[in-house]
């Protein structure tokens, strides 16, 4: 059986540099100020009349000032507060008094929510224009601002928008929350006498054992099945919530109001779309090239993440970190001594065990601090997951100077620097001397595209046809098994056995649990990373500063925008198609090394 990372033997993030202990009076004043400012920022408001207008009103550059201050002050407390109880949520689902916390930020949360739902009504009725020639403030908040007046038209009455802000608080966040704590703290029996976590029993994915990677995925479908009826109760509760919000605030579905907090449009994901649906094809060649690899006639979905036979590196975690700073370092001083920096400082948490949530995010804690969460394994992919993590590190540490609301950046562009940084790595590997590891990691890297662009579009399959089910009623768990596999079928193809997919993926991935279409963002940031690095390494160094500003403007001005300044157009099929270029070049080269 492969080795499981010794929780015990890697590094864990060292949160009290930001309070000494949840139960510490430093939390607890701090948690109090939030919430008393909480209190007099709503106050304030009501004074102020910041609220919807049924009649065109003037702003004063002074009411505005004081109001945005306000939010962008709040906004930095709450941010703290979220990140440093999440830190504890996250890593053990059992710790009652971070829950309890939790549920308590979750109440000012919501306050805050109301308050911004206020602003944004608020200038939505206001002469936007005559605010911009007024305020200074305002202007370097132009995106936000003038984004805000088109969010207001999509806003319930005032009572109705206050109403479900504390209605999301005992509806879709304790869905979520629910979804995370069952599946965090799931003990899965893969033989007799013997359990694991979820999160480990997953991570056998990548056994070089095909009998206990297919042990592994059959114990963990019966561990789903015996989890399903919760699990689908919060799918069904989270998708009707959000189906309902999106017809009473006028959007013509989810998908809509998606797009629109993506800072994306219809054009766009129709472009990208097409250009991936262009690549089934290319990555179905790369399926059965890896079948062939591995002696098999056709992969199971159990085989995706396999090892291929040949001798595969194993990375241990001190290896990994020298070579993620290393390579950092080829592309400029700074990127590389901050990945020494986030080493030294323990920003990271690394083990897998009970009670840890699965996966890999990166929080941003204070400007330009961060903290990043992953379960490692002694595998070059989770050396790729450790610069994707800090890749979105490098991106708050360019966003450090902004305000709170200059900050709020869509998923489409927040995987931007994570991507760039993986290709880094992957690069250097690829265009080496050592070409007994460029298989491994090719393979690598194949299996992060392929899972990006053809899962990802399996995910965004299915959450659209559960949309549309579910606008008519509830849909059971056999029912939710059933779209999955048909998604799967339309992307993977004959990619993959069609009695051995994955039909209870939507239990598996937190993400159809929180914002609707989590999904496409992913597949954005991959191909906009892959094609920001095209241009790096046609310009060199003349690119860095431009990248570095770029990732500080994320959340001040759309996507289309932005891709503007190095000459993309995101509207096309023909960029897209570009960046998927690079990776049917990266087919052709593992064409070529599995038929040596």
């Amino acid at each position: 059986m492969a080795a499981i990372a010794d929780a015990g033997q890697l590094p864990g993030w060292d949160m009290s540099t930001v309070f000494p202990s949840l139960s510490s009076p430093e939390f607890s004043k701090a948690f109090a100020e939030a919430d008393g400012d909480l209190e007099s920022l709503g106050l304030h408001f009501d004074r102020a009349g910041i609220e919807k207008s049924r009649q065109r009103i003037q702003i004063s550059s002074e009411e505005f000032e004081s109001a945005l201050e306000g939010l962008n002050s709040l906004a930095a407390q709450l941010r703290l507060l979220r990140s440093y109880v999440t830190a504890f949520v996250t890593t053990d689902s059992r710790n009652a008094e971070a829950l309890a916390k939790a549920s308590e930020l979750d109440r000012i949360s919501a306050g805050y929510g109301k308050l911004m739902k206020r602003f944004t009504a608020w200038v939505g009725s206001s002469d936007v224009h005559a605010l911009l020639s007024q305020s200074q403030v305002a202007r370097d908040h132009r995106f936000f601002v003038t984004r805000s007046s088109e969010a207001a038209e999509h806003q319930m009455a005032p009572d109705l928008e206050s109403l479900s802000s504390d209605l999301e608080v005992t509806g879709s966040i304790a869905w979520k929350k629910l979804h995370s704590n069952v599946t965090s703290q799931l003990s899965v029996e893969i033989e007799p006498g013997k359990a694991l976590p979820m999160s480990a029993v997953r991570g056998l994915a990548t056994d070089p054992d095909r009998e206990i990677r297919a042990l592994a995925y059959r114990a963990e479908l019966a561990a789903w099945k015996q989890t399903e009826v919760p699990l689908a109760a919060a799918m069904n509760s989270v998708k009707g919530e959000a189906l309902s919000l999106s017809d009473r605030r006028g959007w013509g579905s989810p998908l809509d109001a998606a797009l629109f907090s993506a800072n994306i449009d219809r054009a766009t994901l129709e472009a990208m779309l097409e250009a991936a649906r262009l690549s089934f094809g290319d990555f179905r060649r790369y399926l059965s090239l890896k079948a062939r690899a591995l002696g098999l006639e056709k992969l199971a979905f159990y085989d995706l993440f396999a090892p291929l036979p040949q001798a595969s590196k194993v990375w241990i975690y001190e290896e990994a970190e020298r070579f993620v700073a290393d390579q950092f370092a080829t592309y400029s001083p700074k990127m590389g001594e901050f990945a020494r920096m986030s080493f030294r400082e323990q920003w990271l948490d690394t083990g897998p065990r009970g009670g840890k949530v699965d996966g890999a995010y990166c929080m941003q804690v204070r400007p330009g601090e961060s903290r990043v969460l992953m379960n490692f394994k002694p595998s070059f992919s989770s050396v790729s997951t450790l610069a994707h993590e800090l890749g979105h590190a490098y991106h708050n540490l360019c966003l450090k100077d902004r305000t709170e609301l200059q900050m709020a950046t869509p998923m489409t562009l927040a995987e931007t620097a994570s991507i760039f940084c993986e290709t880094i790595i992957r690069r250097a590997v690829l265009d080496g001397n050592d070409e007994e590891a460029k298989l491994p990691v090719l393979e690598a890297s194949l299996q992060g595209t392929c899972q990006v662009v053809v899962d990802i579009y399996s995910r965004f399959l299915f959450e659209q046809r559960t949309f549309e089910k579910r606008a008519a009623r509830e849909l059971s768990a056999g029912e939710m098994c059933e779209i999955m596999r048909q998604a799967q079928l339309d992307t993977y193809g004959d990619g993959l056995e069609p009695e051995l997919l994955h039909p209870y993926m939507w239990a598996a991935k937190p993400h159809y649990y929180g914002r609707s279409f989590y999904n496409f963002p992913y597949m954005f940031g991959l191909l906009f990373g892959l094609g920001l690095y095209a241009i790096y390494r046609q310009e060199g160094d003349s690119f860095k500063a431009r990248y570095d500003d770029l990732l500080s403007s994320t959340g001040m001005a759309d996507a289309a925008t932005l891709a503007q300044r190095f000459g993309i157009d995101i509207r096309s099929t023909k960029f897209w198609e570009g960046s998927l270029d690079q990776i049917r070049a990266d087919i052709d080269q593992f064409e070529t090394l599995v038929s040596v």
